[in-house]
């Protein structure tokens, strides 16, 4: 016999990943008070002795509704919202959205992580290599292994931003250059009637934070940063102002799901 969250389940020879599925225990945010290491591998025999901790699903649900309340829980959970570029502003657009508890991220991005992300990417050392879609998927799982995270390696034109987008109400702008930016926005507002957009220009440098907010540029179109200092203009992107930047998104998200303003 083995515990798992202080219930005895019987091993019979299964490997942890093999007892996890078949009990229907979450196979993330796996803590145990022996062989934390080979844990982290998710397939180790099982011994008797073995006594482990695995997230469930209830207990993610009491949590977001104790910290927000059932109904605004409830609104999250339903809420589908697509980041087109998961580097320094989409991945933590992303890590804030499953913490707030939504529960449909579409993220879709073509490149894949490398040391020069580290300064302000979330992404681990580990991660390179592995393009962003599968190593941020696999982090916000470890956030909370029930989310819904569809995933897209493509690289966003104007030719197929609409087909990839149309499903979306919101949609999170987050790449690098100006161009990409002004092609996605430009294409989503004409073609795509419905959607709500956010974006972001100017989080450069390490001018003051306080030059970051938030604005609402047109019907349907707001924009996050100081747009002013962007990389086109020398500086260089850092994590303090872009973390800054992709939580002012990540909030006017939530304002939008929560309809705390007229979004008319």
């Amino acid at each position: 016999m083995a515990r798992i969250n202080g219930i005895e389940e019987a091993t019979n020879g299964m490997t942890l990943s093999e007892l996890l599925e078949k009990k229907g225990y979450s196979k993330h945010c796996m803590t145990a008070m022996k062989f934390k290491e080979k844990i982290k591998l998710r397939l180790f025999s099982l011994l008797e002795e073995d006594e482990m901790y695995s997230l469930t699903k209830k207990e993610i649900e009491a949590m977001l509704i104790e910290r927000h309340t059932k109904p605004v829980y409830e609104k999250l959970q339903k809420a589908k919202v697509a980041i087109a570029g998961l580097g320094g502003l989409g991945s933590h657009i992303a890590v804030a959205l499953v913490r707030m508890g939504v529960g449909h991220l579409y993220l879709v991005d073509f490149d894949k992580v490398d040391s020069s992300n580290l300064n302000r990417q979330y992404y681990r050392s580990c991660h390179i290599g592995v393009y962003k879609t599968e190593a941020l998927k696999e982090e916000l799982k470890e956030i909370n292994p029930w989310v819904d995270v569809q995933t897209n390696c493509i690289r966003v034109t104007e030719q197929n931003a609409v087909e990839l987008f149309k499903e979306y109400p919101i949609v999170c702008e987050a790449f690098d250059r100006p161009e990409e930016k002004a092609m996605l926005i430009n294409t989503l507002l004409f073609q795509i009637p419905s959607v709500q957009i956010v974006g972001a220009s100017g989080m450069a440098g390490y001018k003051d934070a306080n030059q970051i907010r938030t604005e609402k540029v047109m019907n349907r179109f707001y924009l996050c940063g100081d747009q002013k200092n962007g990389i086109e203009t020398g500086d260089c992107l850092m994590a303090p102002r872009v973390m800054i930047c992709a939580g002012h998104q990540a909030n006017k998200v939530l304002q939008l799901l929560l309809q705390e303003e007229d979004n008319e």
